[in-house]
C-alpha cells in the first residue's frame, strides 16, 4: 500500500448552508445536489472519481493477471436444471464466456437442443437480460421479462414455444412492469403482472437511473392479442399505495392465489379468486374488473406460500406458530378447521418446499448453513423411503426443477470449492442418477479446504462462519483475509461457487471468511433473523466485528491483512463497521450499499426497507437509524482503511446517490486519510442481477487489484 499521506481527490462542491431539522435535530446535507442522476455536477462527479479509482489500481502489478486467471475460471460449461413444459423441456445454459445464459429447447432428454431464447442477441453489449419467465401449462406459449443495464424495470414479451414461431407474439411488449412474475391462466389466453405507475422523471429508454419512489402497485391481467391499456387491474390499494402484490394461478387452473404484503418483512395476506367464476362474467374472455374474493388471510402475521392444491383443500408452507417454517393445509369448504399441520415445525429452517409427483413433498432444511433434502406424503406427511435425497455434506442446493405432474426431479447442488452437479430423481424407481457434472478450467481443487467454525458473539451469541483457503495456508497472522457477511432481510448466506473468491484464493494466497451473522435466516425467524433487525441492528454489526477479531485471534490474519466485504444490506454492514471499528480493518468495500439511513426511504422501493430498518418519520426508529447510518457517522478521530465504494448507474434498488454523497463524505472529512478512499460506478449496471459475464469480471478484477494494494497480497502463479 502507497505510504503517501494525503490522496488528490476530486474538488467536490459542498453545500455548507442546506440542512434540514429532523424531530428537532439540525441534519447537514451538503451533498444533496448529488441525488440527481441527470445533474451535470453528478455526471461529472462520477467521472472524476472514476479516473482517480483507475489511475489508482493501475499500480497493482498482477492486476492482468488476476483477470487472466479469473477468466480462465469463468470460462466453464453451466448448465441449468432441465425442466419440461408441454411436450419439450427446457435448460439454461452458458458456454463459458457468454454475457448470459441462453435458453435451449430439446424434445427428449437425449435429443438435440436447439436454441429457443438467446438474449445476447437482444443487445450489442450483453446488458439485457431475461429477469422472469413462465409458460403456460399447455406449454404453447412462452412469456419473459427483460431488463437492461440491470435496471429493475422490465417489459414483458410473449411468443409462441413452436420452433417456427416469430419473436414476438405480440406487436408491443408489456412496459413498466416491475417486482413481478408471470401467471398464465391455462386457458392460454392471459397472464397476470406487476405493474407501476411510469415515473414522471424518466422515459422508457432512461428507466433505472430515475430515483422516483415505487408506490401504487397494480396487479393485472393481460390478454394476449390486446393492447396494454385494456388490461384489467386485479388488484389494488389506493389506501395502501406501498403495498405490493403477486398473483399465482393454482395447479389445476381453477383458481388464483392472491398475495399483498406491506414491505420486505416475510408476513402476506392471502387471497383466493374462484377463476371459473370470474371468467363466467365475461364468457371466458378474462376480468370484468376487481374480482370476488375469498380472505384466507387477512392480516401480516405470518408468511404463506402457496404449494398446491386438491379441489379446495390447499396447502401452504407457513411461519404461523413456526419461525422455522411448517407445511399446513386449509380446505376452502371447511374454514371453521383453518390451517391443520401437515409437516411440523422442525429443529432446522425449512427453506423451500416443492410438490412432485402427485403426492410427495419434497423439503429442504437448512441445518447449521448445510442443506438437506427430505421426502415425505403429502397428504399424511409422514415421511417416505427414502426418507432424505442424497446430497453431499456441506452443499447447497442451488435449484430444482419439478411439478405436481411430473415424475421426476432435477436437483444442482454446489459448494465454495465445487460447482457441484446435477442430479435426477426418478419417483418410479424411487433412485437418482447424475445427470451432469461440472468442470472447471484452472480449478486447483486438491488445494482448497473448506471449514466452519463457530464463534461467540458480543453478547454471547454462537455465531456460525465458514473459511475457504488454501491447505498450505499457514496460521500466522499473516494471510490476507476477505470477511464478507450480510446481515438482514432474513436472507441466508449459503454456501455458493465463486469464481472470484477462489482467483483470491488460489492466486493471492488469500482466505474468504463467511459470518452467518443475525438478521439473517439461518436459524428462523425468532432466533435470527428478528435478533438483527430494528432496535436490535447494532447486534448485526457486533457480530460481524467479533468475526473479525476471532479471525485475528486464531491468527487467521491481522488488521493489516483483513478487508471487509458485503452488498446492498452488506454495504450498510461494511460501512457502519468501518465506523465503528476501522482499527480491526485494512480495507472494507461496499457494494451498492444503503449508506444514507435518514432518506431511504424516500427513493424508489427504499420504503419497503422500514421492516427492517424502521421508518426515519417516526423519531424513535430515526434516533435508532441516526447511531448507525454510515453517511452521519465518518469520523475524523480515527484513520480509516482503504475504502472503496461500488455502484451502478442504473441501480434502481438502492439508488446510486447512497453511494456518491456518502463517498464524498469520507472524502470530506477524511481527506487526509493515509489510505486511499475511492469509488467505481460501473455504466449500464444495476443492483447486481443481469450483469454481463465481461461486466463481472472486469468489476472483480478491479476490486481485487484494490484489495491487492490494500492487503499487500503475494501473486502466486
Amino acid at each position: 500500500m502507497t505510504t503517501q499521506a494525503q490522496f488528490q481527490y476530486p474538488t467536490v462542491r459542498r453545500d455548507e448552508n442546506f440542512a434540514e431539522t429532523l424531530h428537532g435535530k439540525e441534519i447537514k446535507d451538503p451533498y444533496r445536489w448529488l441525488e440527481d442522476p441527470d445533474a451535470e455536477e453528478t455526471k461529472a462527479f462520477v467521472r472524476d472519481q472514476n479516473k482517480l479509482f483507475f489511475s489508482f489500481i493501475e499500480k497493482y502489478p498482477h492486476r492482468e493477471q488476476f483477470k487472466q486467471k479469473l477468466t480462465t475460471l469463468y470460462d466453464y460449461e453451466r448448465f441449468g436444471c432441465p425442466f419440461k413444459r408441454g411436450d419439450s423441456y427446457y435448460y439454461f445454459h452458458n458456454s463459458g464466456l457468454q454475457p448470459q445464459s441462453v435458453l435451449y429447447k430439446q424434445s427428449s432428454l437425449t435429443a438435440e437442443p436447439k436454441t429457443f431464447l438467446d438474449p445476447n442477441k437482444l443487445s450489442d453489449d450483453g446488458t439485457v437480460a431475461i429477469s422472469t419467465y413462465s409458460f403456460t401449462k399447455s406449454g404453447k406459449f412462452f412469456a419473459y421479462a427483460l431488463s437492461a443495464s440491470g435496471s429493475d424495470w422490465v417489459t414483458i414479451h410473449v411468443r409462441e414455444t413452436r420452433d417456427d414461431a416469430p419473436l414476438e407474439f405480440e406487436s408491443q411488449p408489456i412496459q413498466w412492469a416491475k417486482f413481478t412474475g408471470v401467471s398464465w391462466t391455462h386457458d392460454d389466453k392471459g397472464f397476470f403482472y406487476n405493474r407501476y405507475p411510469k415515473p414522471d422523471s424518466v422515459e422508457r429508454e432512461g428507466a433505472g437511473t430515475e430515483t422516483d419512489s415505487n408506490k401504487n402497485a397494480q396487479l393485472c391481467y393481460h390478454l394476449i392479442g390486446t393492447p396494454q391499456e385494456e388490461d384489467v387491474v386485479v388488484w389494488s390499494d389506493p389506501s395502501n399505495p406501498e403495498h405490493m402484490f403477486s398473483a399465482e394461478v393454482s395447479e389445476d387452473g381453477k383458481y388464483v392465489i392472491l398475495s399483498t404484503a406491506k414491505d420486505c418483512d416475510p408476513v402476506n395476506k392471502v387471497f383466493i379468486v374462484d377463476l371459473e367464476k370470474e371468467f363466467a362474467k365475461t364468457n371466458g374472455e378474462g376480468f370484468a374488473g376487481k374480482p370476488d374474493v375469498l380472505k384466507i388471510v387477512d392480516n401480516f402475521d405470518a408468511e404463506y406460500n402457496y404449494l398446491t392444491n386438491e379441489g379446495t383443500r390447499f396447502w401452504f408452507q407457513t411461519t404461523l406458530n413456526a419461525p422455522k417454517r411448517r407445511v399446513v393445509s386449509y380446505d376452502l369448504n371447511e374454514p371453521e378447521k383453518g390451517f391443520v399441520e401437515v409437516i411440523p415445525e422442525s429443529e432446522d429452517v425449512l427453506s423451500h418446499v416443492s410438490v412432485v409427483d402427485d403426492n410427495k413433498l419434497v423439503l429442504i432444511y437448512l441445518h447449521d448453513v448445510k442443506d438437506v433434502i427430505r421426502l415425505h406424503s403429502l397428504h399424511t406427511g409422514a415421511p417416505l423411503t427414502p426418507s432424505e435425497l442424497p446430497l453431499p455434506l456441506g452443499s447447497i442446493v442451488g435449484s430444482m426443477s419439478g411439478r405436481k405432474e411430473d415424475k421426476e426431479l432435477f436437483y444442482s447442488f454446489s459448494s465454495f470449492t465445487t460447482p457441484g452437479m446435477i442430479y435426477r430423481f426418478d419417483f418410479a424407481t424411487m433412485t437418482h442418477s447424475v445427470f451432469r457434472q461440472t468442470k472447471v478450467n484452472g480449478l486447483k481443487a486438491d488445494i482448497l479446504q473448506t471449514q466452519q467454525v463457530f464463534y461467540t458473539s458480543k453478547d454471547g451469541t454462537r455465531v456460525p462462519m465458514y473459511i475457504i483457503s488454501r491447505k498450505d495456508t499457514k496460521l500466522d497472522g499473516n494471510n490476507p483475509t476477505m470477511l464478507y457477511g450480510y446481515g438482514g432481510f432474513n436472507h441466508s448466506v449459503t454456501p455458493t461457487f465463486a469464481v472470484t473468491w477462489l482467483t483470491f484464493i488460489q492466486h493471492m494466497k488469500g482466505i474468504v471468511a463467511v459470518a452467518n451473522i443475525r438478521g439473517g435466516g439461518e436459524y428462523g425467524e425468532e432466533k435470527w433473523y428478528k435478533e438483527g433487525k430494528l432496535t436490535k441492528k447494532q447486534n448485526v454489526f457486533d457480530d460481524f466485528q467479533w468475526a473479525a477479531k476471532h479471525l485475528i485471534a486464531e491468527k487467521y490474519t491481522s488488521p493489516a491483512k483483513l478487508a471487509i466485504n458485503g452488498g446492498s444490506n452488506g454495504g450498510l454492514l461494511v460501512g457502519a463497521c468501518l465506523n465503528q471499528a476501522p482499527e480491526l480493518f485494512a480495507a472494507g468495500v461496499a457494494e451498492v450499499g444503503v449508506m444514507d439511513m435518514l432518506r431511504f426511504h424516500k427513493f424508489t422501493i427504499g420504503h419497503a426497507w422500514t421492516s427492517d430498518y424502521g421508518n426515519p418519520d417516526v423519531k424513535e426508529d430515526f434516533e435508532v437509524v441516526l447511531k448507525y447510518s454510515p453517511l452521519h457517522n465518518i469520523r475524523s478521530d480515527k484513520p480509516y482503511p482503504a475504502v472503496l465504494v461500488l455502484t451502478g448507474d442504473h441501480d434502481d434498488r438502492v439508488v446510486p446517490l447512497h453511494s456518491l454523497k456518502y463517498l464524498a463524505t469520507l472524502q470530506h472529512v477524511a481527506r487526509n486519510n493515509p489510505r486511499p478512499l475511492m469509488g467505481r460506478v460501473e455504466t449500464k449496471a444495476g443492483h447486481g442481477a443481469g450483469k454481463s459475464t465481461k461486466q463481472r469480471i472486469e468489476e472483480a478484477t478491479d476490486k481485487f487489484a484494490f484489495l491487492g494494494l490494500a492487503l499487500g497480497t503475494e501473486w502466486d502463479d
